[in-house]
């Protein structure tokens, strides 16, 4: 049986007139599904972020908000469900029951957010605990966790690991509405720590993410507490 990896991929993936660049992620998930069966969860990106703003103008509540950013990410995974042809799943799983099932046929899934309230990290990191995925990676817009914003400061320091409390303390300053939470969220931590999944934080770059699925120390690595 193959090794089942989660791979949340970022939002910015499924960007305006990024069809070449889904089409690449599309090629290397067919590649890489020859040793493991990859399952997708993809995030809502700037398109979500469009629409969520436009709606909290109009002073939408806040879980309508991520019902709207729930609604793109599952676009955004039948675009590459599309891409993916016959390799993938027919459609978006919108249950956990239904991405158990949707595994255990074989085949790439794709999915995009299932509950409010929650972040497609923190969904990815529910469907790593439903399957018992050997791995979740989360591939996002920068390469790994630092000690401060790498895009506003130039002397950030990359971890190459990090222990879960830690990282639990740098992301309660980080914004938990709707569209928010780009590095990870409190509910996805709090997964990984109660079911163990070994965990990385990576850039969204196929060649990275190949190398972190065969054991390549690339992005930074989530130090999970001991059990005692």
């Amino acid at each position: 049986m193959k090794k089942k990896i989660v791979i949340k991929l970022s939002g910015k993936v499924f960007g305006m007139d990024n069809a070449k660049i889904i089409q690449k992620y599309a090629d290397f998930l067919i590649k890489i599904s020859k040793f493991c069966q990859p399952v997708v969860i993809a995030g809502g990106g700037v398109i979500a972020r469009h629409y969520i703003s436009h709606a909290r103008n109009f002073d939408a509540d806040e879980s309508t908000l991520d019902e709207l950013g729930i609604e793109i990410s599952r676009l955004n995974a039948k675009l590459l469900i599309y891409a993916l042809k016959n390799k993938a799943y027919s459609h978006p799983p919108t249950t956990l029951p239904e991405v158990k099932h949707a595994v255990n046929d074989g085949l790439i899934v794709v999915a995009g957010g299932l509950h409010p309230g929650q972040s497609t990290n923190g969904t990815a990191a529910l469907i790593a605990e439903k399957i018992k995925a050997e791995q979740f990676l989360n591939a996002t817009d920068v390469d790994g966790v630092y000690d401060m914003d790498p895009n506003k400061f130039k002397k950030a320091k990359k971890f190459k690991s990090i222990e879960l409390k830690n990282l639990k303390n740098i992301l309660v300053h980080e914004d938990s509405v709707a569209g928010g939470y780009d590095l990870m969220d409190i509910v996805a931590l709090k997964i990984i720590e109660r079911s163990k999944i070994k965990t990385r934080i990576l850039k969204a770059e196929p060649k990275i993410i190949e190398k972190a699925i065969k054991g390549g120390k690339v992005g930074t690595e989530i130090i999970l507490p001991s059990k005692k």
